[in-house]
């Protein structure tokens, strides 16, 4: 039988987890205030399906596999810390480079479609925390004698969630007053992004190096 509260609870964690600030909705934001709204859908339909592998992942037990395997979780989070760094990077050159006309036309070039998504896709299957946080929220509501069908459910649902969470992100930040302050404000903004997600890829290395 299908419990209802169970899924309920899931679905409570796993808003709570997937709509907090990190580095994937600083991403989407920053990505649809500066290229617009379907650049940013895009991107977060690339953070979903992300998300969903680890969901995945975590769903048929490779998640619990996954901690234990010391080498393995070491080098997905070195990955990790590394391609934050180098989101970092990017920022950190736009919000330093100087801007003639030609630079403007060249940093405000929006993504093409294929680089927005598989930018996020990237972005998400890079983070081996996320494997972590899907399986703190299923077991928040599985039982022992859970319904072989709750597993399935709670996964396609969560995943649901988060795609929906990325697209409240995407067109909450490619609204025409949005993208005209970060515009002006760009090299501010670009530089708190980048300070942002340098924080992120440095505790992910931290994390890797102390566990090894």
């Amino acid at each position: 039988m299908i419990d209802l509260n169970g899924l309920t609870a899931i679905f409570a964690a796993f808003f709570v987890v997937a709509a907090s600030p990190g580095p994937a909705t600083l991403a989407v934001s920053t990505v649809s205030a500066a290229s617009g709204r379907k650049n940013g859908i895009l991107f977060g339909a690339g953070l979903a399906i992300g998300l969903a592998v680890w969901g995945i992942v975590a769903a048929t037990g490779l998640g619990a596999l996954l901690q234990t395997t010391t080498h393995l979780l070491t080098f997905l989070k070195i990955a990790g810390g590394l391609y934050l760094l180098w989101l970092a990077y990017k920022s950190a050159r736009t919000a330093v480079r100087q801007q003639t006309d030609h630079d403007k036309s060249d940093d405000l070039r929006p993504l093409s479609k294929e680089r927005c998504f598989t930018r996020g896709l990237i972005l998400n299957l890079s983070n081996p925390k996320a494997v972590i946080a899907w399986m703190a929220a299923l077991s928040v509501g599985l039982a022992t004698d859970h319904s072989v069908l709750n597993i399935p459910i709670a996964t396609f649902g969560c995943a649901l969630i988060g795609l929906l969470i990325y697209i409240a992100y995407a067109l909450a930040f490619s609204l025409p007053v949005v993208m005209q302050g970060y515009a002006r404000f760009r090299r501010w903004i670009d530089g708190v992004v980048a300070t942002m997600f340098a924080m992120a890829g440095l505790a992910l290395l931290r994390s890797a190096l102390t566990r090894s």
